[in-house]
């Protein structure tokens, strides 16, 4: 099982930046794949963006590519999310996913195994 804590999110204007923080903690392995999702109100859960602790191999959905970066700091399992150039469409609450002992991620919810409680990211124009 592993804990997932995130940090960061709250309230910007459009434009404006953000960064969100995850550390995962327990049986995560030697190398564990950590990804963040988000769900708007009346939408379903989309892929933001995962990296491997391994490689380090990031990957971004489209909706937010070229504006978000994660990176994950080394010899930690904990990862960040830069969010840069917010817009009201990148409201929602932001989740923390994770799959130990993986070398590799992938985008599928199904993917991951252990989940945040959330942060919530509000954008304002």
């Amino acid at each position: 099982l592993v804990q997932l804590v995130e940090s960061g999110g709250g309230s910007v204007q459009a434009g404006q930046s953000l960064s969100l923080s995850c550390a995962a903690s327990g049986d995560t392995g030697s190398s564990i794949c950590m990804g963040w999702f988000r769900q708007a109100p009346g939408k379903e859960r989309e892929y933001v963006a995962s990296i491997d602790t391994s490689y380090k191999e990031a990957s971004y959905g489209p909706a937010v590519k070229d504006r978000f970066t994660i990176s994950q700091e080394n010899g930690k399992k904990t990862v960040y999310l830069q969010m840069n150039n917010l817009t009201t469409e990148d409201t929602a609450m932001y989740y923390c996913a994770a799959r130990a002992f993986a070398t590799w991620c992938d985008k599928p919810e199904s993917w991951y195994f252990d989940w945040g409680q959330g942060t919530q990211v509000t954008v304002s124009s």
